[in-house]
């Protein structure tokens, strides 16, 4: 019950997150003077973050979800390969992203 209300939640939220993203982007490549509150709000590192690790953890309950429809029966060991999977990219994909910025 979890995973799909997460699954469901996430992907709602990644859907507000990316059009922040892309309406702050919009204000920034489209306007000569450009706003403050879209460079700040498009540089937030923590827009960033969440999006990141949504749809990390998005990615892996929806693998997992079409390899139990695909009927693979073993539900709790793909709960914990899809969360050991999804924390584990998200935490280097974290390193990279702050030794990047």
């Amino acid at each position: 019950m979890f995973i799909w209300l997460f699954h469901r939640i996430s992907g709602v939220t990644l859907i507000i997150l990316f059009g922040i993203n892309i309406f702050s982007s919009f204000f920034l490549y489209t306007h000569d003077k450009k706003p403050d509150w879209a460079l700040s709000l498009h540089r937030h590192p923590v827009l960033a973050v969440l999006i990141l690790v949504l749809f990390t953890f998005h990615s892996c309950y929806g693998l997992r979800t079409i390899a139990i429809d695909l009927g693979y029966r073993k539900e709790k060991q793909l709960l914990w390969v899809a969360n050991i999977a999804a924390a584990t990219i998200s935490a280097v994909l974290l390193y990279v992203y702050y030794r990047v910025a």
